[in-house]
């Protein structure tokens, strides 16, 4: 028998899952999209709820919590624990990048090459304590407006940054992650940084991954092409007040 929460999700789920698709039909495109759900600000029971109900990829904005619901999951469900991929999507510092490459399974903030730096510091230690530790894949953060205090690196910057990440032996250049500025129609934002992506792909041929579109306009992001959309509110609810 299930809970009450776990029905709730199941059913925010299904009909997350069904817009993904009537979107996908919609641009006239027969591939699959990521669903990372982001549980920032929920607990780790809904995490595992989340789990058991199918859920492969997990995202989080913070570094503190993201680690913290890492570990209690590990600790409670190590079964589930093995079939998450972690997702971290928030702003990292660069003096805690290290830590993030340590438990994260894909980054896609990856905005400065100090932080790239530190992601490589992290992801070598931890290839140097444990078996099977693969080069973390990131994704870089387009600032489509150029205000780089809202997170992202501006796009004339782009091409140094790409490379920069591509010649660190511990990580992989995965793709673009944008979040569009707060102006202006989400849809054109999103087609600009489809060219960005496009572009960057040509450079560097693994960077596929388009991180794009969450709960509000993830059918403007696909239709511009996006592989990963990031869907929290639609999914969770409103976030718990802290």
């Amino acid at each position: 028998m299930t809970d009450p929460r776990t029905e709730e999700l199941a059913a925010r789920l299904a009909e997350t899952r069904q817009r993904l698709d009537a979107a996908l039909a919609a641009a006239g495109r027969d591939d699959r999209v990521d669903l990372v759900v982001v549980t920032k600000f929920h607990p780790v029971n809904d995490v595992a709820r989340l789990a058991r109900l199918g859920v492969h990829d997990l995202g989080e904005n913070r570094v503190q919590e993201a680690a913290a619901k890492v570990a209690d999951l590990s600790a409670a469900e190590p079964e589930l624990a093995g079939g998450v991929r972690w997702n971290m999507i928030g702003h990292i510092q660069s003096n805690k990048a290290a830590s993030v490459a340590g438990w994260a399974d894909r980054v896609h903030s990856v905005d400065s090459a100090k932080v790239a730096s530190g992601l490589e510091k992290g992801r070598a230690r931890a290839a140097s304590e444990r078996d099977g530790v693969e080069p973390l894949p990131v994704l870089l953060q387009l600032s489509l407006d150029g205000d780089t205090s809202r997170g992202g690196v501006a796009r004339a910057d782009l091409p140094e940054l790409a490379d920069h990440v591509a010649g660190l032996g511990h990580l992989r250049l995965a793709g673009l992650m944008v979040v569009p500025p707060l102006e202006g129609d989400p849809a054109a934002h999103f087609a600009d940084a489809a060219e960005v992506a496009a572009a960057l792909r040509l450079d560097h041929p693994g960077a596929e991954e388009f991180s794009a579109g969450m709960s509000g306009d993830l059918e403007s992001a696909i239709a511009a092409g996006s592989t990963c959309v990031r869907v929290g509110t639609a999914i969770l609810g409103p976030r718990p007040v802290v």
